[in-house]
Parts: C-alpha cells; sequence; structure tokens
C-alpha cells in the first residue's frame, strides 16, 4: 500500500473531504496539509483532494451519528487552531469513534482525543479573551471598526456574540494576520477579504480613517484612565494575569496615541 500525503484547500470541509477520500480509497494517510503550508515529506505521494459539499456532508452525517454535541464541537474548534499537525489528529479522532458503536469522544485515554480537547479549550479561551478584548472605533463611513491578531482562528465563533450584542450598528472585524474580516450590515455577517491601509492600526485613532469623535472619545478615555489608575497600587502580577501583555495593543487605555 502507497503511502500518501493529502493536501486541501484549507477548510474544515475541505478535511472532511480527505477522510471522505481515505476510506473511499483505502489509502495510507501519513499526513494531511493545507495547500498554502505544504511541506514535502520523503516517500510519499501527494495528492490534493478537492473540496466537495456531498461528501463532507456524508461524513459529518456519520459523525453526528455517533458523537455528542459537545465532541462535535471540540473538532470544529480544535480544528481553529491552525496547529501544525491537527488534521492527522483529527483524523485517527475520527476513525476511532468510526471503529466502535459506542461513543467514544470523551475517551481521553485515546492521545488523539486528549489532544483534541486540550486544543479545543485553548481556543475556548482565545474566543473569550477576544470577546472580551476587542475596541471598535468608529470610521468615517459609520462603521464600528476593529483589528484583531488572535493565536487561533477564532473569527468564525466570535462573530454570533457581536452580531447579538451589537445588532443595531454596522460593524466590522478584520483578522489582521488571516488578511480575512467579518462584516455586520445589521442583517447579516459575511466574510470578506480586504486589502487594509497599514496606518490603521489596532489601536488609536488615525484622523485619516476615524470620525473626530471617536479621536475625542479615545482621548478623554484615555485621560480618565490615567487620572483614576493609582500607580503606587497597581498590582502588575494580577493585572498579567487577568490581561496578559499580548492583548495590550487592543486596548484604548494602553494606547500611546494621546
Amino acid at each position: 500500500m502507497n503511502n500518501y500525503v493529502l493536501t486541501y484547500d484549507g477548510s474544515f470541509e475541505g478535511l472532511l473531504c480527505c477522510i471522505f477520500a481515505t476510506y473511499e480509497q483505502r489509502m495510507n494517510i501519513l499526513d494531511i496539509q493545507p495547500l498554502d503550508r505544504l511541506e514535502a515529506k520523503l516517500f510519499a505521494e501527494t495528492q490534493n483532494i478537492v473540496t466537495e459539499g456531498k461528501k463532507a456532508n456524508r461524513v459529518w452525517k456519520s459523525l453526528k451519528k455517533k458523537t455528542s454535541s459537545s465532541g462535535l464541537l471540540r473538532l470544529k474548534w480544535a480544528f481553529l487552531s491552525e496547529e501544525s499537525g491537527i488534521e492527522m489528529h483529527i483524523l485517527e479522532t475520527a476513525k476511532y469513534i468510526f471503529s466502535t458503536s459506542d461513543k467514544v469522544d470523551s475517551d481521553y485515554s485515546h492521545p488523539s482525543v486528549l489532544y483534541l480537547s486540550k486544543m479545543f479549550k485553548k481556543v475556548g479561551r482565545e474566543k473569550h479573551r477576544m470577546e472580551a478584548f476587542i475596541r471598535f472605533r468608529l470610521t468615517k463611513d459609520d462603521i464600528y471598526f476593529a483589528v484583531i491578531e488572535p493565536d487561533f482562528n477564532v473569527l468564525p465563533i466570535i462573530q454570533t456574540h457581536f452580531k447579538n450584542r451589537y445588532a443595531d450598528q454596522d460593524w466590522l472585524i478584520f483578522d489582521l494576520k488571516r488578511k480575512y474580516g467579518c462584516y455586520y450590515d445589521r442583517n447579516s455577517v459575511q466574510f470578506i477579504s480586504m486589502q487594509l491601509p497599514e496606518n490603521v492600526g489596532i489601536s488609536g485613532a488615525n484622523p485619516d480613517f476615524f470620525k473626530e469623535e471617536e479621536i475625542e472619545f479615545q482621548q478623554l478615555w484615555h485621560a480618565y484612565f490615567n487620572h483614576v489608575n493609582i500607580k503606587s497600587r497597581v498590582n502588575t502580577r494580577l493585572h498579567l494575569q487577568h490581561v496578559p501583555k499580548r492583548y495590550w495593543k487592543y486596548l484604548t487605555e494602553k494606547s500611546s496615541f494621546a
């Protein structure tokens, strides 16, 4: 039996199609890699798997029959970690689920099931922190705009939070690291790609892009924070525990623009 490295388009549906191909063609899989992160492996044949909705749905329906709702969520969120090798852990977990009549998606004695659970928790923590630390800025186009650089690809799972919380506003959250965003027009959320000017910044309010009242608000908030912040009583260790330094760039009060 030949050894294969499967490539796919990087989507979750594409990965499900790779799982489908593994069973359909009875292949021995050494690795599964997104096309944009392909690393050649010796003694393995590379085969690209095209994403097909029907095949992805067949795999997902089969998983739903044998997996709890929390187990399905772990699969989806772990995939969003984008960690190297996550595809093989998802494949091995799927093979384990299909191999028995019992529900084993919480059997943490299996190394891949355990690994996915750890990744799920990491992605969940990043999701909650992004929901807490994202700061919108009002643009001259009357759109509330935020830029993020999360460790994991959490944009697909935070958009519902902001849709519910800011249902009466037009807003756009842009992932700078992955170069795509989600835009809400008070009716629905759309995922978009765009070229973002470098001087927009993650915090602060460049007058080229943001309304005058936004700049005034940020200056006011910055001054208020500095006024009420008693430096002699600052507990840096506790502060870093609740607000890790890598999230400071999102916070108006940490901005140096004023």
